[in-house]
């Protein structure tokens, strides 16, 4: 299953609303990945709200996908970030300190616009 990435202006939103496994997350990163180059998005909101948990594989995908966007240069914006999943980052040592969160997509929106005009 393929998440599904929308365009806004120059930026992209992307709500997982479904359980990741680990061919849907390479799928995601590669869409993604795929659509920074092709739209020439300057900014990604990935909105997490829907995920409750994830395991060391995605956890280590979502910390590329950050890596990766930036390198392309995407700034990109994490939301709705559930406890487990912020416990889970850190204990396998996925520090995002440098990644701008909020706490819902439209704050998400927000922080980014801020982040790019900074």
């Amino acid at each position: 299953m393929r998440i599904p990435i929308l365009k806004l202006h120059h930026y992209l939103l992307i709500s997982i609303q479904i359980d990741l496994d680990d061919k849907t997350a390479i799928q995601f990163q590669e869409d993604l990945l795929n659509k920074i180059h092709k739209e020439g998005a300057t900014g990604v909101v990935i909105d997490l709200t829907s995920v409750d948990i994830i395991d060391s594989f995605i956890a280590k995908v979502l910390g590329d996908v950050v890596t990766m966007s930036d390198l392309m240069g995407a700034r990109v914006v994490l939301t709705g970030i559930q406890p487990a999943v912020a416990m889970t980052l850190i204990d396998l040592g996925i520090h995002l300190q440098d990644v701008p969160t909020a706490l819902d997509l439209e704050q998400g929106l927000i922080k980014l616009r801020q982040e790019l005009e900074d």
